[in-house]
């Protein structure tokens, strides 16, 4: 069952990965500006647990996604777009 659904994943887009990616940016952020809400800790306890389990599924979907070549090529395009900023 995995093997199916590791196969269907890598045979997404890149740019279908990297908007996974996108949202795994989001979840963590998400998951961690909440403790700033005035709500119960119970509360604040299961928000944390729910959006920390999304931001971690959608980065190993974003890894199965993009597969290793996209995983490099993303690092290669982050890191030229903030060498080229730096240098300006």
């Amino acid at each position: 069952m995995f093997r199916s659904v590791r196969d269907y994943l890598s045979g997404l887009s890149f740019r279908t990965g990297a908007i996974v990616a996108a949202a795994c940016v989001v979840f963590y952020v998400l998951s961690f500006a909440q403790m700033l809400l005035p709500i119960s800790v119970t509360v604040k306890g299961v928000l944390w647990v729910v959006l920390f389990g999304l931001a971690k599924t959608a980065q190993y979907t974003a890894l199965l996604i993009v597969g290793r070549a996209g995983v490099q090529k993303m690092r290669g395009w982050f890191f030229r777009k903030r060498s080229q900023r730096s240098g300006e």
